[in-house]
Parts: structure tokens; C-alpha cells; sequence
């Protein structure tokens, strides 16, 4: 037998090991997802300053080793190869300098004066805001400006090692590479002043980076534009005295630069006049130009940089709009929940409520039943005790652990066993309707106990002509353990008060297979049950509402099921029903557009079961990610506050749910958790339909494992409404 799971001529031992141990896709690629989508997350992080930003600057310190010429000298400074030198611009010629950009609203206007008056500038430019707008980069170099580093996050390097100096300048000229194509030779230090304002914390950062190739850039002018004095007062600023030549500084970014540029768009033409030419650096000094071309291996990882950037800022832009999205849909859907279960639960709860004359007439239950040995003696036991006149039908589908067997030992009155080969659960019910003896048919799970009354109030709602089907309230029995506990706050919060919410719209989307009833009428109007998906009991509720049939909830049909005890158990279960949703929403979209009974539920049912069961859950760990992103990067606190409140929004919900229900509100307890870890196992399960849907592959049939665990139905709140027919109702003779 060993040898059936090896592939033909794999070694044993180790390789097998191995194999056993490989990661199965279906966890592999939403991993990979979330991976990627949380490094997108962090690149973002990095480029907007949110993450590796420091924003420190350094006092003002003694300058008694930074050498006099350095203190006494010009604007540009070289320490390049061992020197000590500086430069002046000389006379009548202004090297205007902009800094901190480029900005996608102001650079332009920077650069359209410029272009106006045909004059050249120097554009310090940081790794940030380059790799975010590479275009403005290149419309810098193509005008015949120069560009400079201005670090890629802005620190103040008096407080850097020289490693993250490295690192700064490296990634800032990765930045120019992707942008333009070229690598400069200038620099200008994060809050740098004059030349006399040097120190001894920022004079050695000077001598590394000029050992690193670069020529120090301050500025000799300050035009103060930061500070938003004023168009005259920028002017005035930024006019050097007596014809002498100067290098200014104004920005490009950082904030409103309106001022300067109204400011540029004045001096430029006055400065003219008294005879100043406006060069970028290098033609100031006739030297060189600082910019150098690259190409090969350095232009690819410049290119490939900008564009990870480019594509992560947008993907982000796209998820926060998602996120958006799911939160309107998310407190919506609560706010509608909650009005409407309000709405549903007066309406069915009053004294004088009814669905019209009391259903008295005996019912088929149909049990289809796989390997479900370990449960159906408490099944079938539990209807025996039903309060309303019943015919047991057990279908076993081609068992193997005796199933059938065990029911005919029991050799109940009125309970009958049907033996087929098996052929699934759709034709085992639809076996069972063939065999029924009565007009209304009850279906249920193997491995799910009913309550006394549970039938009764199941068909109650049969006395209205108009309903052809009643979901029932299907609750956890075996809550004990966290995922069980998990899947109970699941069931009462998330499945029945959706229940309540789509009876009041008219477009319930399932029939929950653990307890449901049918007209035979209507089950053959829409042919029955049908195996072309894998939720058979959504396929059918679809198509009864396309055929006109109201399908209505009864909150007192409650029915015990075993829940998944696994996560791989809870798995199999949520993967076939999600792919199965995914099914019977694309097998009935044409309602759509048609028309009658069909076109109502196609243009009210699908879009809400579509956005809630398949879109909404898919997109819903954006939340658990930005979370993440927001305790770690911040703003921590109003993260925090944030998760706690749509925490809290959803703690009222569940609590109502849990007080409508009449269940204990202990298990509430382990909602935050679940939020948290549920929610993400559902996301790769919905991941992993998605996938399979759009590959076009093929679910088969996935049976859970049984233990047997709820033997009865628990003691429970009778029902406030008395049986319709009185008297004591036992199974048909």
C-alpha cells in the first residue's frame, strides 16, 4: 500500500520526507500573497518616510577643528582625495538651488518659470520623493538643470554611522539611476547652512562624503522661503549684494510653495536686468558636468527600483480604496443586519403573528447519509422523539462502516432505510423525494440532531401558500473547544442574523442543508436537487426564488450539528462551500437580466450574496495587514483605537445575535481572537476557490471525519409559540 502514494522510482527515506514536508499550494500562494502584499506595504513605508526615518537634528556644536578656510570660505566644498578647498560663484552669476523635491504639484511650476525665463538651476532631490516621481526627475535633466543627492530619507548625518551614510547616498543614487539614467557628483547635507555654520559633528561627515566622490553644495543665500515670509521678502532675500555671484536656497516641496514660485516668477527677470545669468553649478564654475550617464547592470536595478516603487505606491493606493470599500461594506452590512433582525424578529415574535393556518399534516425527513456510523443513531433517535407526526427516510449513500446496517437494528416504527450506490448528496435527496409519502419534506445532515419541536416550527411557515422553503436554525453542539467556539459565534452571529436580514429583503441565499423543509411542489418545479455545484443547498434556494417561491427563516427550527474539530476538517468544509457559492452565483447570473420573480432576486439576491459571501471576505484581511502596518510603523494609537472600534462594532452585533438566539454570551470571549486568526483562515480558503474557479479546476466531493460528539439536542428555551396543532404529536403508525 505504501508503495501507491510514492511516485514511480522516488527513493524512500529522506526524499519522501521531504515531499512530505513541502508546503501544499493552497497554503503556498496566499502565503506568497500576504508576503508580497506586506512587503509592498513596507517599500511603501520606506520611500514616504514611515519607516528608517529619523528625524533627529543635531545642536549647534564647537567648530574649533573644522580648518579656518573651510569656516571663512565658499559654498562648495571639496574633500575629495585628501583636499581641503572651497569655492565661490563668481560675480553676476546666481545658481539658484531647490531642495527637498521633487513635488508632483510644485516642481512643475518651479519648472515652467524656469523654462519661462530660460534660466538653469540645481535641484537637490531626495531618494523619497525620486523614486516616487521619476518623470519630474527626467524633466529636470532634459532642460538642462542639474541634479543633486539630498540623501533618500532626509536624516541629519551627524547622527549616522557610516554604513547608513552608505546606505543614504547609495539608495538616493539608485533613485537618480531609475529616474534619469545618471549618477551626480554633488550633495547637499539635510539641514545644512553656510559654510561658517560648520561643526565638529558635521565637518567629518563633510571629509567621508568627499571621500565617497562627492563635492559638499551649501548655499551662500538664504531666501528663508520655508518660513512663507512673502513674495517681496523672498525677493529681497535672495538678492546677493553689491553683483556678487551666490548660490540660493529655496524649496520645491516640503509644504505650500506657492510664494516661490510667484517669488521665482519676479526675481528671475529683475536679477536679469542687473546683468546676472542663472546657471546650474557646473557652468558656474566652468567645470565639468556632475552628471554622469549609466547603463548596464546599474541603469537595470535603477529601473527595476522605480518601478517596484511605482507599483507599490499605486497597489497601495488600490488596497487603501479597497479597504474603504470593505469598511463601508462591513459597517453597512452591520447597520442593515441589525435594523432588519430588529424588524424580523418583532414581526415573528408578536402575540398575534402567523403564517396562516396551523400545519398539521405528517412530514418526510430525509437523512442522506455517508459513513456516518457515528452519528446517525443519535440522529435518527432525536427525530423519534419529534413533537410533530413524522416518516423517517435514511438514504445511505453507498456506506462502508455500516450505516444503514445500524439504523435497521434500531427497528424503529415508521423509519425506512434506502440503499443506493453511491452517487453523492444531491441524488441521495432526491432519492429520498422519490420515496417520500408526503407532500412536505424536511431535509437534514447525518451527523445533526433536531429538537422535539424542531419540526413543527420548521413547516409552520407552510401555511402561507406563497413559501416553498424554510431555512431552519442550524446551531453548533460541539462549541467546547476554541474553533468550535469560533464557528458558534460564526453560526449565531454571522449566518442567522444574515437569515433574519435576507428573509425581510426576499433573497435568502441558502437553505442550510443540516435542517431545511420543501414543498414537493416546488422541488419539482425547479427539477430537484442538481450536482452541478458543490452547495447544493445554495443552488437550489437560488432557483426556488427564481421560480417565484418565497423562502422565509423560522428561528425555532433549531438543529445541533457537529462542526469541523480541525482546521484541515474546517478547511475541506469552507473550501466546498465557497467554491460551491462561486458556482451557484455564476450557474444563476442571468437573473440579472431577466425578468419576474428571476430579475428581482438576480438584481437584489446575487449582488448582495455576491459582495458578502465572496468579495467582502476576500479583501477583509486588508484590515488585518494595515493593522499590522499601523502598530509597528504607527500612528500606533490610532490604529489601535481604530481595530477597537470595529471590534466593538462587532462585539454589539454578536451580542445582539447572541440575545436574539438566547445563547450564553461566554463565548464571546474569544471573538477578538478569532477576528484575528478566523478571519485569515477564511481569506486563504476563499483565496484557494478563487483560484480554483479561475483555473477552471474541479472540486470533488470532501467528507468530513465524524466523532459523534452531540448526541442530543441541549436543553434550550422552549419556544414562545405554542404548537400550532396541539396535543401530543408523535411519528405516523
Amino acid at each position: 500500500m505504501a508503495s501507491r502514494t510514492r511516485r514511480h522510482g522516488a527513493p524512500n527515506g529522506a526524499g519522501g520526507a521531504a515531499r512530505r514536508r513541502r508546503l501544499p499550494m493552497r497554503l503556498l500562494l496566499p502565503s506568497l500573497i500576504l508576503v508580497a502584499l506586506m512587503a509592498m506595504l513596507m517599500l511603501r513605508g520606506y520611500v514616504h518616510s514611515e519607516i528608517l526615518a529619523d528625524h533627529r537634528i543635531q545642536p549647534e556644536a564647537s567648530a574649533d577643528r573644522v580648518p579656518e578656510k573651510i569656516l571663512e570660505g565658499g559654498p562648495v566644498i571639496d574633500t575629495r582625495s585628501g583636499r581641503t578647498t572651497s569655492l565661490r560663484v563668481p560675480d553676476h552669476r546666481l545658481v539658484l538651488t531647490f531642495d527637498d523635491g521633487p513635488d508632483p504639484q510644485w516642481t512643475p511650476k518651479v519648472l515652467d518659470v524656469l523654462k519661462k525665463h530660460h534660466a538653469h538651476a540645481v535641484f537637490f532631490v531626495t531618494g523619497t520623493m525620486a523614486s516616487r516621481y521619476p518623470h519630474l526627475v527626467q524633466r529636470m535633466v532634459d532642460e538642462g538643470h542639474e541634479v543633486g543627492l539630498h540623501t533618500f530619507n532626509h536624516p541629519d548625518l551627524s547622527f549616522q554611522s557610516k554604513k547608513r551614510i552608505d546606505w543614504e547616498l547609495s539608495q538616493n543614487q539608485l533613485a537618480l539611476a531609475g529616474a534619469a539614467g545618471i549618477r551626480t557628483s554633488l550633495f547637499r547635507p539635510p539641514y545644512s547652512s553656510f559654510a561658517d555654520a560648520m561643526d565638529n559633528k558635521s565637518w567629518p561627515v563633510t571629509q567621508y562624503i568627499g571621500k565617497r566622490g562627492y563635492i559638499t553644495v551649501v548655499n551662500n543665500t538664504d531666501s528663508e522661503d520655508w518660513r512663507k515670509p512673502g513674495v517681496d521678502a523672498i525677493v529681497r532675500q535672495a538678492t546677493p549684494k553689491g553683483g556678487k555671484g551666490a548660490i540660493v536656497l529655496m524649496h520645491d516641496s516640503g509644504g505650500d510653495r506657492h510664494q516661490t514660485v510667484q517669488a521665482l516668477d519676479r526675481f528671475l527677470p529683475e536679477m536679469k536686468k542687473k546683468g546676472y545669468a542663472f546657471r546650474n553649478l557646473t557652468e558656474a564654475l566652468d567645470a565639468p558636468s556632475a552628471h554622469t550617464p549609466v547603463a548596464g547592470v546599474e541603469l537595470a536595478k535603477g529601473q527595476a527600483w522605480t518601478f517596484l516603487v511605482q507599483a507599490s505606491d499605486e497597489i497601495t493606493d488600490v488596497l487603501v480604496v479597497c479597504l474603504a470599500i470593505i469598511g463601508v461594506l462591513v459597517f453597512a452590512r452591520f447597520g442593515l443586519m441589525l435594523l432588519l433582525s430588529v424588524f424580523h424578529a418583532r414581526r415573528t415574535r408578536r402575540p398575534d403573528f402567523s403564517w396562516g393556518p396551523p400545519v398539521t399534516e405528517p412530514v418526510s425527513v430525509l437523512v442522506p447519509a455517508y459513513n456516518e456510523a457515528k452519528c446517525i443513531e443519535a440522529t435518527v433517535r432525536s427525530l423519534m422523539r419529534s413533537e410533530h407526526p413524522i416518516e423517517v427516510i435514511v438514504i445511505d449513500d453507498g456506506s462502508s462502516d455500516g450505516t444503514a446496517r445500524i439504523v435497521e437494528d434500531m427497528g424503529l416504527p415508521n423509519v425506512r432505510v434506502v440503499r443506493q450506490v453511491n452517487a453523492g448528496k444531491p441524488a441521495a435527496l432526491n432519492r429520498g423525494v422519490a420515496n417520500a409519502r408526503h407532500h412536505l419534506i424536511v431535509m437534514m445532515d447525518g451527523d445533526t440532531v433536531f429538537e422535539p419541536g424542531t419540526v413543527g416550527e420548521l413547516v409552520q411557515p407552510f401555511g402561507d401558500p406563497r413559501v416553498g422553503a424554510v431555512a431552519g436554525n442550524a446551531k453548533v453542539g460541539n462549541k467546547d473547544s476554541l474553533i468550535g467556539a469560533w464557528q458558534h459565534i460564526e453560526y449565531v452571529m454571522g449566518f442567522n442574523l444574515d437569515r433574519r436580514m435576507y428573509d425581510v429583503l426576499g433573497c435568502m441565499p441558502t437553505i442550510p442543508g443540516a435542517v431545511g423543509a420543501f414543498r414537493r411542489s416546488a422541488l419539482k418545479g425547479v427539477g430537484g436537487m442538481s450536482d452541478d455545484t458543490l452547495a447544493e443547498d445554495t443552488d437550489i434556494t437560488m432557483a426556488l426564488h427564481r421560480d417565484g417561491w418565497r423562502v422565509v427563516y423560522a428561528e425555532n427550527a433549531r438543529a445541533w450539528t457537529e462542526a469541523p474539530e480541525s482546521v484541515q476538517q474546517l478547511w475541506s468544509q469552507r473550501y466546498r462551500w465557497s467554491y460551491g457559492t462561486m458556482q451557484a452565483i455564476w450557474k444563476h447570473r442571468r437573473s440579472v437580466v431577466e425578468r419576474g420573480p428571476s430579475g428581482r432576486f438576480g438584481r437584489v439576491g446575487l449582488p448582495f450574496v455576491s459582495l458578502f459571501m465572496v468579495v467582502a471576505p476576500l479583501l477583509a484581511p486588508l484590515i488585518d495587514v494595515f493593522l499590522l502596518y499601523g502598530l509597528v510603523f504607527g500612528p500606533t494609537e490610532k490604529t489601535i483605537l481604530a481595530w477597537l472600534g470595529v471590534l466593538a462594532i462587532q462585539l454589539i452585533c454578536a451580542a445582539y445575535a447572541f440575545r436574539l438566539d438566547r445563547e450564553k454570551m461566554t463565548h464571546l470571549i474569544s471573538l477578538p481572537l478569532q477576528q484575528i486568526l478566523y478571519r485569515q483562515l477564511m481569506y486563504v480558503v476563499l483565496l484557494q476557490s478563487w483560484i480554483t474557479a479561475l483555473t477552471g479546476g474541479r472540486l470533488r466531493w470532501q467528507k468530513l471525519r465524524r466523532t459523534g460528539v452531540v448526541g442530543s439536542a441541549p436543553e434550550t428555551v422552549p419556544s414562545a409559540r405554542t404548537n400550532a396543532g396541539g396535543g401530543d404529536r408523535r411519528p405516523v403508525a
